[in-house]
């Protein structure tokens, strides 16, 4: 998906554009996401997505940034640990400690909207744009939140020229990197947990893989969730 790709120019330039409040489409390996960092932004993606507020954003962090910032116990940690020395995508939700100083550059609205039950979702190893931009984002202290770049209970898009005209036409700028490497079979985007009590929130990518390492690994059986 990213061979032959300027993608450390690539996200600068996205990064500069939610920087200065504009929206990005970003190619991940697990769907495309829509991302950005102010209210009025995440308004106007709501608003298109036709997406209630009740549906949380997730917030662009590194591996380092993650394990700062969930308050999770030893074991749990070193299972997200394993998984991003796998590179395996993830999506990891946990509480989280409210002083820590990344949290303190966001909007109000926009933190609020991206914490639901002392939670907060921490994408992980979706590709090297991503993970480009989120260094970014930790080192300048301008926090980034996304979802996915679908209209609200359309099916999630892999490709650029998939997602629906409307939502392509609020952003600022959109990266067409092909499709996504890791589309799952049955269309949702990453996997997504709650590492503080091991449920799955969404069975997503690479869900038979995550799940198959952590019964031989861990010993733990992760529960699918419902259709």
């Amino acid at each position: 998906m990213f061979e032959g790709r300027d993608v450390r120019g690539d996200a600068e330039r996205a990064f500069r554009v939610i920087e200065r409040g504009g929206i990005a489409i970003l190619p991940l390996t697990v769907a495309y996401a829509i991302a950005c960092r102010t209210e009025a932004a995440i308004r106007k993606i709501y608003e298109t997505k036709r997406r209630s507020f009740s549906k949380v954003t997730g917030i662009m962090g590194t591996p380092a940034l993650q394990r700062e910032l969930h308050v999770l116990d030893a074991r749990a940690q070193q299972i997200v640990d394993r998984l991003v020395e796998l590179d395996i995508p993830i999506g990891v939700i946990a509480p989280y400690r409210a002083d820590h100083p990344h949290l303190s550059t966001f909007e109000p609205f926009v933190l609020q909207n991206a914490a639901v039950g002392g939670t907060m979702n921490v994408l992980l190893n979706v590709g090297a744009l991503f993970s480009r931009m989120a260094e970014l984002s930790v080192a300048e202290g301008v926090p980034v939140v996304g979802a996915s770049a679908n209209l609200s209970l359309s099916p999630t898009k892999f490709r650029l020229e998939d997602i629906e005209p409307e939502l392509r036409a609020i952003a600022d700028i959109a990266l067409d990197y092909g499709p996504s490497t890791h589309a799952s079979a049955n269309g949702l985007a990453s996997t997504m947990i709650d590492f503080s009590t091991m449920r799955v929130q969404r069975a997503g990518a690479c869900f038979e893989r995550i799940a198959g390492l952590l019964e031989r690994e861990f010993g733990i059986a992760l529960e699918r969730p419902p259709a």
